[in-house]
């Protein structure tokens, strides 16, 4: 059996992946301080049972209405990224 090698990261690589862990906490917090927060909870769920209901469509022969929830879903997730002024 070989002898596995270690390697240890440098001094800048730790600052490095601790200053990335420092900004993803500053976006996190950042996110939880917007008034809209409970609305962005709910997309998740809502997002689930559109896509649902889009391949209910699509099974039935509703391209069309599938096509139209699918453009609708996409427009709300751009919506709801900008930030509120």
């Amino acid at each position: 059996m070989t002898k596995r090698n270690y390697n240890r990261r440098s001094d800048d690589e730790i600052i490095a992946d601790l200053e990335a862990k420092i900004t993803q906490l500053q976006v996190k917090i950042q996110s939880k301080q917007r008034p809209d927060e409970p609305v962005l909870k709910e997309l998740p769920k809502v997002r689930r049972k559109l896509a649902a209901f889009s391949q209910l469509c699509m099974d039935h022969g509703r391209g069309d209405v599938s096509n139209s929830v699918m453009a609708f879903l996409t427009m709300l997730e751009t919506q709801l990224r900008e930030p509120i002024e």
